[in-house]
């Protein structure tokens, strides 16, 4: 498993449409991926999980990733997330 603090540099934070394609991102890998935030902790998978989280630009989050692909998924959030 392999953790990493990430900022939100999507602008206007990860409203509805910004967390469905992180949610499309995260469902493309094999490994278990979670956001963390705020205490609570949810599927990157899950719409309705991420979607809770109402995360704002500016705002750094834990992602978790566990699984045979857990670097390319932490790379394809990380680059999603950092706007890139």
């Amino acid at each position: 498993m392999i953790k990493k603090s990430i900022k939100v540099q999507i602008a206007n934070g990860l409203e509805a449409r910004p967390v469905a394609v992180l949610v499309q991102v995260a469902s493309q890998y094999e490994s278990v991926v979670y956001v963390e935030a705020a205490e609570k902790r949810v599927n990157a998978k899950s719409i309705m999980g991420m979607m809770t989280l109402g995360l704002n630009e500016g705002e750094s989050v834990t992602i978790s990733a566990e699984g045979s692909d857990e670097k390319e998924a932490m790379q394809g959030i990380e680059q999603y997330l950092s706007g890139k």
